[in-house]
């Protein structure tokens, strides 16, 4: 499956109500890395991203709303009392094409016996 506009459209308008308040994001600069958590404010909302500005520095910082579904990029904003992740839906898994098989032919052939080879 993929990801779909509703639901980027649904992400996009739960950042962009948040304009202004205080988000963690963590994120893994490199595979051999450790996670990296940064404070920032939320700035604006895009189409395609949203726009954070760092608390420990001057500086801005842009992430895809797709980063948020496939978990390359972690973000948990402040309710108030604490920091509550950001969870996307759950991706459907890819099927392989034994799960396209019918259930019943893949039964009636686990239940027939090998034929031996005659000599």
């Amino acid at each position: 499956m993929g990801i779909y506009r509703s639901e980027i459209a649904d992400l996009r308008k739960n950042i962009g109500d948040n304009i202004g308040q205080k988000i963690i994001i963590k994120e893994s600069p490199g595979k051999r890395s450790k996670p990296q958590e940064k404070v920032a404010t939320i700035e604006n909302t895009y189409n395609s991203y949203f726009r954070v500005k760092f608390d420990d520095a001057n500086r801005v910082g842009s992430y895809n709303y797709t980063d948020l579904f496939t978990r390359t990029v972690e973000v948990s904003m402040y309710n108030g009392e604490s920091f509550e992740p950001i969870l996307p839906p759950q991706m459907d898994i890819k099927k392989t094409r034994r799960d396209l098989i019918k259930p019943q032919a893949v039964a009636q052939s686990q239940d027939e016996e090998p034929m031996l080879e005659e000599n």
